[in-house]
């Protein structure tokens, strides 16, 4: 699965890092309706449309159940557009899904207006994954020194 990049400006990404923020939002557009719709050619050619304006996603959105979301694996979060690596303004975090909705005024959202909502769960620690991938292999090697650690212990009691 894929992971959903957003952009955020500092006031939006310091409240999403603090975990106040939960929620992500996108215009209605067309731009919005290709990166989060699943296949969204599908759905206009069943409403009849061959070309994709912002107006027609808009009446997609409002007025049809018909469309699915694409599956992400995580919301990838930045400060601006920070450079590859740079962990100061790179937040990761669970993707719990896309609504239709109106959003919260005290987060961005502009009153009884509709967008795309993206929903976040947990901050995914991507440093300490690393560190379990980089330790695996030597698991084995411990339990290993471990069970052998043992076998000299047991050894020297059955010798005493």
């Amino acid at each position: 699965m894929k992971t959903l990049h957003l952009t955020l400006k500092k006031q939006w990404f310091d409240m999403t890092k603090s975990g106040i923020k939960t929620e992500d939002y996108r215009d209605v557009n067309k731009y919005w309706f290709k990166r989060l719709i699943f296949k969204w050619r599908d759905v206009m050619l069943f409403h009849g449309y061959n070309d994709l304006t912002d107006e027609i996603a808009i009446y997609i959105i409002e007025n049809s159940k018909m469309y699915g979301f694409k599956p992400f694996k995580s919301n990838i979060m930045t400060l601006g557009y920070a450079k590859k690596g740079d962990k100061e303004r790179t937040l990761e975090l669970e993707h719990k899904g896309i609504e239709v909705g109106t959003g919260n005024p005290e987060w961005g959202a502009e009153p009884n207006k509709m967008y795309f909502v993206i929903k976040h769960g947990k901050i995914i620690n991507t440093d300490l994954q690393e560190a379990i991938k980089k330790a695996k292999p030597n698991l084995d090697k411990i339990k290993d020194v471990d069970k052998h650690l043992d076998e000299i212990r047991n050894s020297r009691i059955k010798t005493i």
